[in-house]
């Protein structure tokens, strides 16, 4: 499948900046199932600088730098995406979970450490005894880890509701589990949690999701939205994906832009600026396969 991706963003300030840097993380990841044939990105007002570099996790970088006195900024990237389906993962070839650190640990030194970087806490998520007692149900003695983890996925999906209202992006995960609401990030850090907790390394993903208009409805530019979800390591297998907020294993319709320990990892913009007052953000998103028609109104 070939998707035409556009992400614009526009920041409206209530007074004028004069300097303005931000960071981003707006061109999808190379993958061997992913192949990004086409990238642009458009600053306005034109950046003083620009220069791209490949972060820490492999993700594509962006500085930009903004002089000159500006009440508005916009970034619009859009791109060009092929996304190939892939087999599903199989039960069967998995091993049992309780066996998933000591076999990684015994694979290539070098895949070993990636992986054993996503055991541990991160900024966003920190491991504690109520992820651990609320995982445990999926992780009988013996169970494959893959069944196990999409077993937590499902349960993720049933105990929880996508509510856009609950939460923020500094609402703790003990909120999340104790109101049992919240949208995507909170699903993906959760289910990270539950897996890190029982020794299974487990990587918080961004990007997008190709979805469906209404019945009998035109799709509308704009209307689509980022999207996250996780993977996690499987020994014999490499890592493998998991979406908590719609109960499945990613196939050709998630599109992925970067990974990382947990959201700070991998936000698309992020950025410094010299001046004061307030400002309000509006984020467009169009996720289209290449032949679709697009409607405007």
């Amino acid at each position: 499948m070939i998707y035409e991706l556009s992400h614009t963003t526009t920041y409206n300030y209530s007074d004028t900046v004069s300097l303005s840097h931000h960071l981003l993380r707006l061109q999808p990841r190379e993958l061997t199932r992913q192949h990004c044939q086409d990238v642009d990105l458009k600053v306005d007002p034109a950046p003083g600088s620009l220069r791209t570099q490949t972060d820490y996790f492999g993700n594509q970088l962006t500085f930009v730098t903004v002089k000159g006195a500006h009440k508005r900024l916009t970034v619009a990237a859009t791109s060009r995406v092929e996304v190939l389906a892939t087999p599903p993962p199989s039960v069967e070839a998995s091993p049992a979970w309780s066996l998933v650190r000591q076999q990684m640990l015994d694979q290539d030194p070098e895949l070993a450490m990636e992986a054993g970087e996503f055991l541990y806490d991160s900024p966003q998520i920190s491991l504690i005894p109520a992820f651990q007692e609320y995982a445990q149900a999926s992780f009988p003695a013996g169970r494959p880890v893959l069944a196990a983890a999409l077993d937590l996925t499902n349960r993720i999906y049933r105990d929880f509701k996508f509510d856009p209202k609950a939460t923020t992006v500094a609402t703790p995960l003990t909120e999340v589990l104790k109101h049992r609401r919240g949208v995507c990030q909170d699903f993906a850090h959760l289910e990270i949690a539950f897996l890190r907790s029982m020794g299974i390394p487990a990587r918080y993903v961004s990007g997008y999701l190709e979805t469906d208009p209404p019945p009998g409805k035109a799709r509308l530019a704009g209307a689509d939205a980022s999207h996250a979800w996780l993977a996690f390591f499987c020994p014999g297998t490499g890592w493998i994906d998991l979406d908590p907020t719609n109960n499945l294993i990613p196939t050709n319709r998630h599109i992925t832009l970067a990974w990382g320990r947990d959201y700070g990892d991998v936000s698309p913009i992020r950025g410094v600026i010299l001046g004061s007052g307030e400002h309000s953000l509006k984020v467009a998103v169009d996720v289209i396969p290449a032949d679709e028609p697009r409607f405007r109104f």
